[in-house]
């Protein structure tokens, strides 16, 4: 049986502990990074227009800098449990006024994401299933079936999402790694990819947004904190594995696609597919065939799927951590006794994303140059930014308590806090290339981080001048959880120990 913290089955505002492993929160993350998605279309368009087939060094470049901020991330993990994930981070290292700044821009991102997701993952399998069988319903339709299977699915428990995003991905990554090793046997991989004067060709600025978009969904794994076994060891762990496993991947793809393409050649190839998208599939159809194509198109689906899936527990997870410290009606911080889902918050927020999906299939709105371009955009934007106020508070917290650790907790995180906010600029300047679309109305929605910052300074002097408790319990809130959690791992290793010493019999003199 499960451990669960002393108030969980009085209150049924408690998430389900030690539910989840390394494994499962990084199913979790990889689910929401959704890497069949992320190669067919995002890395497609950093090769079209970012650096054309010096594509896979952009995604080593990405890879560093993140794997510079989780150095002193993982420190901070070790002292601090909270479902609120980088919010959290941002309180403990900013501040309460900034770390309800965060809040919103997490808020604001992962909503927008999860809303964009839908239109996304309707448009693509109303178009898929027409496709292959011929069945041909409106696009909202699949999104309205999808979010249903997303709240039955949230219902069974993290556990149980881990274990069907787990399946999940092991298909969408085992078709790009057929793809990848038939190119490799064919004709090799060409190392001019990896040279200087290609990686630092074409534009490497908008190559490192495109690299950096495909990293959104690593953030979240400190939203399952609490409800991981060991989260001081397990969170660190999961947060480079997922790293690292997104930069190689996504690289090693990327090789092969611009060395089947010629590395030469790339950029001009890929600008030709950009206006039917179908770059990946090409070469599929070249290298695997017509049957494993159309199976790599289903895969698409289920990629989609599993990434709205992991975006709406990592959002749901921040609607639920303010609604436990009152911003939020404390109606949303209800979770299922059974097994600590948080149900309120999930079924808000899929509430919020199928009304604005809804609004724009109502309005007759083109689900990807609408829809997706608008959602979707902002909400990378916003994780993009989360992630700089995360890097951030980490060297702020840690020099504040004049840590000792100079790599650790100034060089390698300030380092990635400099490169994170690299890439949040050049999102805000090519707002428009990353959300692929040029209306003005969508060219304007950075202007919502505005919006989000006031919004969340202007909380903070509210909750502290009228309702100072639930300003104290913005920092008490992770306190209790973290102080819940190292009681559960001593706990635990107590009970280790005995069963030890049970086993090995009386001591010998």
């Amino acid at each position: 049986m499960k451990p669960q913290s002393p108030e969980q089955g009085a209150t049924s505002t408690e998430l389900s502990s030690n539910a989840l492993g390394v494994g499962g929160i990084v199913f979790l993350v990889l689910a929401a990074v959704a890497p069949l998605t992320g190669i067919i279309v995002i890395a497609t368009l950093g090769i079209a227009l970012g650096n054309g087939g010096g594509m896979p060094g952009a995604f080593i470049i990405a890879t560093l800098i993140l794997l510079l901020f989780a150095v002193g991330y993982a420190q901070m993990a070790k002292k601090l449990v909270s479902a609120g994930g980088f919010y959290a981070v941002v309180v403990k290292g900013l501040g309460r006024p900034m770390g309800l700044v965060a809040g919103n821009i997490a808020l604001l991102g992962y909503n927008c994401f999860v809303a964009g997701a839908i239109g996304t993952s309707g448009f693509f399998t109303a178009t898929v299933i027409k496709e292959l069988t011929g069945l041909d319903l409106p696009w909202f339709v699949w999104s309205l079936i999808s979010v249903v299977l997303i709240f039955l699915l949230t219902r069974r428990g993290i556990d149980f999402s881990a274990k069907v995003l787990g399946v999940c991905l092991v298909l969408e990554v085992s078709i790009l790694l057929i793809l990848d090793f038939n190119i490799l046997f064919t004709h090799g991989f060409s190392f001019e990819a990896l040279m200087p004067h290609a990686v630092f060709s074409g534009s490497l600025g908008l190559a490192l947004l495109f690299a950096a978009n495909c990293f959104v969904g690593f953030e979240a794994t400190g939203l399952f904190s609490e409800e991981a076994r060991d989260p001081h060891r397990t969170i660190p762990k999961a947060t480079y594995i997922a790293i690292l496993f997104i930069g190689a991947f996504a690289a090693f793809t990327t090789w092969a696609i611009v060395s089947a393409l010629g590395v030469a050649q790339a950029q001009e190839t890929a600008i030709e597919h950009l206006p039917t998208g179908d770059l990946v599939f090409m070469l599929s159809t070249q290298y695997l065939g017509d049957t494993l194509t159309k199976v790599m198109m289903v895969l698409l689906l289920v990629s989609l799927f599993a990434a709205l899936l992991a975006l709406h527990n990592s959002a749901a997870r921040y609607i639920y951590s303010y609604g436990r410290v009152g911003v939020f009606p404390k109606v949303l911080s209800r979770t299922r006794s059974s097994n600590g889902s948080p149900q309120n918050a999930s079924a808000a927020q899929l509430v919020f994303g199928t009304v604005v999906a809804g609004i724009y299939y109502v309005a007759g709105l083109d689900p990807i140059t609408a829809l997706t371009a608008s959602m979707t955009g902002f909400g990378t934007l916003g994780i993009l930014a989360l992630q700089m106020l995360a890097a951030v508070a980490v060297v702020v917290h840690f020099r504040r308590n004049r840590d000792t650790r100079l790599w650790k907790t100034l060089v390698a995180p300030g380092l990635g806090a400099l490169g994170l906010a690299l890439i949040v600029l050049l999102a805000i300047l090519n707002f428009t290339t990353l959300a692929g679309s040029d209306s003005p109305i969508i060219g304007a929605l950075p202007w919502l981080l505005v919006i989000a910052v006031v919004a969340g300074l202007a909380t903070a002097q509210w909750l502290k001048s009228r309702r100072p408790a639930v300003y104290k319990d913005l920092l008490s809130d992770m306190e209790h959880y973290d102080k819940v959690h190292h009681e559960l791992s001593d706990a635990t290793l107590t009970t280790k120990d005995s069963a030890i010493n049970e086993s090995s019999g009386p001591s010998q003199p």
